[in-house]
């Protein structure tokens, strides 16, 4: 009988229970802030890039533009997703380089 290494092992293993895992995991940062009439807004889902990521600079002038329109609103909701104002903002090719948007198959 073949000698499996423990990582063949895994690997036959992951394929027969067709187990799937993420390896590319994106943090995300929120931040809350009060706006002008006072009250508490909290905005999520704020990539965390690292220091020599090419969209880093876009993303921290897409998100000081984002909270001064929220900033300056008459009526701002209480809870803000930037990732969906993104979705809005950016050239879709941007957006799914940002946010390594593989699509899964068989339903996974």
């Amino acid at each position: 009988m073949h000698n499996q290494t423990h990582f063949e092992r895994y690997i036959r293993y992951n394929i027969n229970k067709r187990v799937k895992k993420r390896i590319d995991i994106l943090l995300f940062k929120s931040l809350e802030f009060k706006n002008a009439v006072g009250q508490k807004v909290k905005v999520i889902d704020i990539p965390v890039l690292e220091e020599g990521n090419p969209y880093s600079f876009m993303i921290r002038f897409r998100l000081q533009t984002f909270m001064t329109s929220i900033y300056a609103e008459k009526q701002p909701k209480k809870c803000y997703s930037f990732r969906e104002y993104l979705k809005r903002a950016l050239k879709w090719p941007d957006y799914e380089q940002l946010y390594h948007t593989a699509e899964l198959k068989n339903n996974a």
